[in-house]
């Protein structure tokens, strides 16, 4: 497969600063029942309502699934599921998907054996047992090694026919180095299938994989920093990769991939570049092959992205810098297209108090207002969820 690689010559890079608009704290972590620390970005769940995770605190330290619903001008946010570091897991650094069903998935990174769990959360037919744990749980599938392990920060993702897809950083076999897995309903339970035990010889993927109109998945590696493609081959599926970072053009890709009507892939590093603080990229496909090409360098001191950027209707990409900015709190941006270019714009420095360490992908309503969350910081430092409002 023909790769061409576009790092210079292509980046004539505008810079702006926007005015007059507001960030808002909609709810401070205590650490207590609502837990700590949520690591991943939030879910919608219709107007007015988001979905998230804690990856620490609630009642067993274990981290929580939270509901947050606005109300008389105002934000509540309500537990719904507190973890027991059971059978059911502990530590969710993922958000969740909301299924076909209407039921809640996602994945811990550890439990009593600390592989890690893919779960499934529904509101109970019957009173719930505590106030502060009114969805019911059903346990999924429990990953052993062999099938994966730890599976990290991206989200879950369906297909057309109910069949759910993630990646484990580790696990996958001998090498240890991953997998990227399918789950499917089978009788009254799930049964998963490892779709590729990666061979690549580093941590494997952090985050999300993505999918594209032929039935092809995209993801990123984390420390060796590579773009994969799996493409279905009767009953295996072929793994092929499209770009190896080389630390210039980016390094540390632990965000996975947002994809665009054209089909074209975009991405950030949380490292690398000219000055270490990583990049904004684009990944575009034509009849001779794929074509990488940074978008936008960070230049100011301090790290990258983490998670996933965030596409708008209008081809506009959304992240959150984990540090740098005027306070070295983290920044939210707005990436531009324009005449073959991109125009990045800063649109909030945050300080401790609004909250820092933003790891998880931002999500737009539809009047643009964006909203995530951060790990730290916050009234009580334990992190917070937060909007902005242009």
């Amino acid at each position: 497969m023909k790769i061409a690689v576009l790092t210079t010559g292509l980046l004539l890079l505008l810079s702006a600063v926007a005015h007059a608009q507001t960030l808002t704290v909609l709810h401070n972590f205590t650490g207590g029942a609502d837990g700590l620390a949520p690591t991943a970005g939030l879910t919608p769940g219709g107007t007015g309502t988001f979905y998230g995770t804690a990856s620490g605190g609630g009642l067993n330290g274990c981290g929580t699934v939270f509901k947050l619903t606005q109300h008389n001008g105002g934000w509540t946010l309500l537990p719904i599921y507190t973890f027991k570091n059971d059978y059911d897991g502990c530590n969710p650094l993922s958000p969740v998907t909301i299924g076909p069903d209407d039921s809640l998935y996602g994945t811990t990174i550890g439990e009593y054996d600390g592989q890690g769990t893919l779960y499934k959360l529904q509101p109970s037919p019957t009173p719930p047992p505590s106030p502060l744990t009114p969805w019911q749980f059903t346990l999924l599938q429990t990953f052993t090694g062999l099938n994966g392990d730890q599976p990290l920060y991206g989200p879950v993702i369906f297909d057309q026919a109910g069949n759910l897809y993630g990646t484990t950083q580790f696990g996958g076999g001998y090498n240890d180095w991953g997998t990227v897995w399918e789950a499917s309903p089978s009788g009254s339970g799930w049964s998963e299938t490892v779709l590729a035990a990666l061979t690549l010889p580093s941590n494997g993927p952090y985050s999300n994989v993505v999918f594209d109109t032929a039935g092809n998945l995209y993801g990123t590696t984390g420390t060796g920093t590579d773009i994969f493609e799996l493409s279905p081959n009767g009953s295996s599926w072929t793994t092929t990769i499209l770009h190896t970072f080389d630390g210039r053009d980016g390094s540390l890709a632990y965000g996975g991939l947002v994809r665009d009507q054209a089909g074209d892939l975009y991405g950030a590093t949380s490292d690398g570049g000219p000055g270490s603080s990583g990049v904004a990229y684009e990944l575009s496909q034509s009849s001779e092959g794929w074509t990488f090409q940074v978008i936008n360098y960070f230049t100011s001191p301090g790290q990258g992205v983490f998670g996933e950027l965030t596409l708008d209707a209008a081809g506009n990409l959304y992240g959150v810098r984990i540090s740098g900015g005027t306070h070295d709190e983290g920044e939210l941006f707005k990436l531009t297209p324009s005449n073959g270019s991109w125009t990045f714009t800063d649109l909030h420095d945050f300080t401790a108090a609004e909250g820092y360490f933003a790891y998880g992908a931002v999500v737009l309503d539809a009047d643009g207002n964006i909203f995530g969350t951060s790990q730290a910081g916050g009234a009580y430092g334990k992190g917070t969820v937060w909007e902005f409002t242009p």
